[in-house]
């Protein structure tokens, strides 16, 4: 199968990291976490499943004959079972097209089965981020961004948080070690708050030398100069 992935120059980004830039972490989603909780294939069986025993219920109540019954009964089976195949395909499709990345200055995702995207999330722009563990070896990550930024819910989706429509959060989900993944984004993210502080204040301390200099050279107007003889 050929696909645009194959030409990416490192896997999952679009092109070459610049200079200072590293890859922390990757990762892709688990197709069975999609199935389970992207595309409620569990839920989808289990109504299927209802749906069958009311009507065998039904049949022997009223009853029908057992081939009919039978007849009817695997009619219904099979419309389930083609259901959550085709939700947990959909699940393996997405999880096979999906990686994402994490810098020590950006989270990429990779995403898309019928048309790849690549959306970069620079620190600059991220609020915060969680974490939910689902005991089954997965979790999520939901990423808040912070200011004006806006994010695509339908571009996103199912890479992102469920339920929030008007200011949609990109998530990590159904990552394999979890915990690892997020304590790895925290650091980096806390690492480039803290390189952000120091910019910061070697660029204060910079300022004032400079100003320093202009009220040395203009004389400080706050200090009487002795008049010329």
């Amino acid at each position: 199968m050929n696909t645009d992935h194959e030409i990416e120059p490192v896997p999952g980004l679009p092109e070459n990291l610049p200079s200072g830039e590293r890859i922390l972490w990757q990762g892709a989603p688990r197709w069975t976490g999609l199935a389970r909780r992207a595309f409620h294939a569990r839920t989808v069986a289990i109504y299927f499943g209802l749906l069958v025993l009311w009507r065998l219920v039904d049949g022997l109540v009223g009853g029908e004959s057992v081939a009919a019954l039978a007849t009817a009964m695997a009619w219904m089976l099979a419309l389930g079972l083609a259901g959550v195949g085709l939700l947990c395909l959909l699940a393996w499709l997405h999880a096979w097209s999906s990686l994402y990345t994490i810098t020590n200055k950006r989270i990429v995702l990779r995403i898309g089965v019928a048309i790849p995207i690549t959306m970069n999330l620079p620190f600059s722009v991220i609020a915060s981020a969680d974490f939910r563990d689902h005991g089954d070896g997965t979790g999520d990550i939901p990423i808040r961004i912070g200011g004006e930024q806006k994010v695509s819910w339908l571009l996103l989706w199912p890479n992102v948080k469920p339920w929030r429509m008007s200011r949609p959060e990109p998530m990590l989900r159904a990552v394999p070690d979890a915990q690892r993944a997020a304590d790895i984004l925290s650091n980096a993210l806390l690492a480039a708050q803290e390189g952000q502080g120091e910019r910061t204040a070697v660029a204060g301390a910079a300022a004032r030398s400079e100003e320093d200099v202009d009220r040395s050279a203009a004389g400080d107007p706050g200090r009487l100069m002795p008049a010329a003889s």
